[in-house]
C-alpha cells in the first residue's frame, strides 16, 4: 500500500473520532491527496497509476532518423477518480521543456520512470482535466528479459516502437497498465520520402517544406503498450474486404531477401508475408466464429525488414511482425492467425493484471492449433498429443506456472503452449460444444474490458454445470506434469 494513502486513511479516522478538529480535517481532505504511483499490479509495482483514469491520447510527435531525435507534444485527457493534488505519469529519459495542466503551468518531479506532476490548483473527483507535455530527446531503447530489445528501435532507415509490457512511457507520458484504456490520435511527422504508421483508420496526410506528416485515429480503448509506430519506406497498402478497412505495410527490402539464404531461388520473404497476410480477411472471419464478431472497425499487419524485432506483438488493429517469422509460409500464417487471434483474447479483452498472461498466449496459441486443423494439417488433439508427450516430466517446462509465471517468465513458452494445453484439457473434460460456447461466451461477455483468471474458471464452471477447480490447479498452477485422466 502507498505510505501516503495510509495517511490518509488516518485522517479519516481521525475526524471521524475528534468532533472539535473535524471541521479543518475536512477541509484539508477536499484539497486532495496524491495519486497512488502504481496501479496495483503486483508484477509490476510502478507500472500504471491510480488516482485518475484517461480519456484520450493526442500525441503529435515529429522523428528525424538522422539523428534519432524525437520531439513532440502529449495533450492526455483524463478524469480524476479522487481528490488529486498530484499524480503520476509514466515517462522514461525524454526531456520536458513545457508542462501544463488544463493551460495553466503546473511543477513537476521525476524519479526514474514516475513524473510526478503537481497541478496549480488540485483537481476535484470526477472532474475531467488535460495535461498537456511538451518534450524531446532520444528514445530509449529496452532489453527485455528474452535478451531482445523492445520500446523504441532504431532502424536503418526509421523506428519501430513494439513491445510489452511496459514501452508506452519509452516515447509519451502514459498511465502504462493495461487497466488504463484509452482513445488515440496520433500524428507522425517524418521527412518526405518516408511512411509513418500507428493503429486504427488513417486519417490524412499531408507533404509540406520536405515533411509529411501522418494522422492516425483509434477510435476504440487500447491499452497504452498497444501503441504502434513503424517509420521508414514501406509499400503502404489500403484496401476494404466485407466493409472492413485494411492497412498493409511492407518494407520492399523484403522481396529482395530470398527465405532461404542457401537458394536464391527461394520465395522471398516479402513474397511470404504478402501471401499470409492476404488471408488476413479469412482468418479473421474464421475467428468470428470462435469469439464472435471483429471488435474493432479496421485492421492490417505491419513487417519491417528490421532483424532486431525477433517478435510479432499483437498491437492493436495492426499487428507488427519480425521478418523471421516468414522463412516459411504454414509458419508465417499461424503467426498472423496468432497475432489477430489476439484483437479478441488480449486487445478486446484486456488483462487486469499480468499475472493472467495465459489468458492472452494460451488463447492465441489455441487458435494456432485449431486453425491447422481448419487447414488439415494437425488436429489439435495431435498437436496436444504430442506437446505433451515430448516434453519428460523433469523437464524445466513443467515448473512454470502459466497462472503465475512471474514477472521473468512472462513470455516463457510454457505460458503459450501450457496455456493453450489447458484449454484442451477443458475441452476434452466439457466436450465441443460447451467448449466452444464457453469461448464465444467469454468474448462476447467480457468484450472491452479487463478479465481475470477467476472470471474464466467462474465462467467454464457455469456453462458446464461442473467443478473445475482441480482442472485449472492442475494445469495453470501445479510445478509438475499433470496426468492425463
Amino acid at each position: 500500500m502507498d505510505r501516503r494513502w495510509t495517511v490518509s486513511t488516518a485522517t479519516v479516522l481521525v475526524v471521524g473520532l475528534v468532533p472539535g478538529v473535524a471541521a479543518a480535517e475536512t477541509a484539508t481532505a477536499r484539497t486532495g491527496s496524491p495519486g497512488a504511483p502504481g496501479i496495483g499490479d503486483t508484477y509490476y509495482p510502478l507500472d500504471g497509476n491510480g488516482g485518475y483514469q484517461v480519456e484520450h491520447y493526442d500525441l503529435d510527435v515529429r522523428y528525424d532518423p538522422a539523428t534519432d531525435a524525437l520531439s513532440a507534444t502529449a495533450a492526455i485527457r483524463a478524469v480524476a477518480t479522487q481528490d488529486l493534488s498530484s499524480f503520476n505519469l509514466d515517462f522514461v529519459g525524454l526531456d520536458i521543456s513545457e508542462l501544463t495542466v488544463d493551460g495553466a503551468a503546473a511543477t513537476f518531479e521525476r524519479d526514474a520512470g514516475e513524473l510526478t506532476v503537481t497541478p496549480a490548483q488540485w483537481l476535484p473527483v470526477d472532474s475531467e482535466f488535460t495535461v498537456t507535455v511538451t518534450y524531446e530527446g532520444v528514445p530509449e531503447t529496452i532489453e527485455t528479459a528474452l535478451g531482445t530489445i523492445a520500446g523504441f528501435i532504431h532502424t536503418d532507415d526509421g523506428a519501430l516502437v513494439v513491445g510489452q509490457p511496459d514501452v508506452a512511457a519509452t516515447w509519451f507520458p502514459a498511465n502504462d497498465h493495461p487497466l488504463d484504456a484509452a482513445t488515440f490520435d496520433v500524428a507522425l511527422t517524418v521527412p518526405e520520402g518516408l511512411e509513418a504508421l500507428s493503429n486504427g483508420e488513417l486519417v490524412s496526410t499531408e507533404t509540406a517544406d520536405g515533411l509529411s506528416t501522418w494522422r492516425w485515429a483509434a477510435a476504440e480503448p487500447m491499452a497504452p503498450y498497444l501503441a504502434v509506430v513503424a517509420i521508414g519506406e514501406f509499400d503502404v497498402r489500403a484496401y476494404e474486404e466485407a466493409g472492413l478497412r485494411y492497412w498493409d505495410a511492407f518494407d520492399p527490402d523484403l522481396f529482395t531477401t530470398p527465405s532461404n539464404p542457401e537458394d536464391p531461388a527461394s520465395p522471398t520473404l516479402g513474397e511470404i508475408a504478402e501471401a499470409s497476410l492476404a488471408r488476413q480477411p479469412e482468418v479473421l472471419d474464421w475467428l468470428a466464429g470462435l469469439g464472435g464478431p471483429y471488435p474493432f472497425v479496421t485492421a492490417g499487419g505491419i513487417v519491417d525488414d528490421s532483424t532486431d524485432l525477433r517478435f510479432a506483438l499483437e498491437t492493436q488493429t495492426r499487428p507488427i511482425y519480425s521478418p523471421f517469422f516468414f522463412t516459411d509460409q504454414v509458419f508465417g500464417d499461424l503467426v498472423v492467425v496468432h497475432e489477430l487471434a489476439h484483437q479478441w483474447f488480449g486487445d478486446d479483452l484486456r488483462l487486469g493484471a499480468w499475472q493472467d498472461i495465459w489468458l492472452n498466449e494460451g488463447f492465441a496459441t489455441y487458435a494456432e492449433w485449431l486453425w491447422l486443423e481448419k487447414e488439415g494439417l494437425a488436429t489439435a488433439q495431435q498437436v496436444f498429443d504430442d506437446s505433451y508427450a515430448t516434453v519428460p516430466a523433469d523437464d524445466p517446462f513443467w515448473t512454470v506456472l502459466p497462472g503465475d509465471p512471474g514477472p521473468d517468465a512472462l513470455f516463457d513458452g510454457a505460458v503459450y503452449n501450457r496455456g493453450a494445453m489447458t484449454l484442451h484439457a477443458l475441452r476434452q473434460v466439457i466436450g465441443d460444444e460447451t467448449f466452444f460456447a464457453v469461448v464465444r461466451a467469454w468474448a462476447e461477455s467480457q468484450a472491452g474490458d479487463t478479465v481475470s483468471t477467476d472470471e474464466f474458471v467462474a465462467l467454464a464452471e457455469e456453462l458446464s454445470g461442473r467443478q473445475l477447480d482441480d482442472l485449472f490447479d492442475a494445469w495453470l498452477y501445479t510445478q509438475e506434469k499433470p496426468a492425463l485422466g
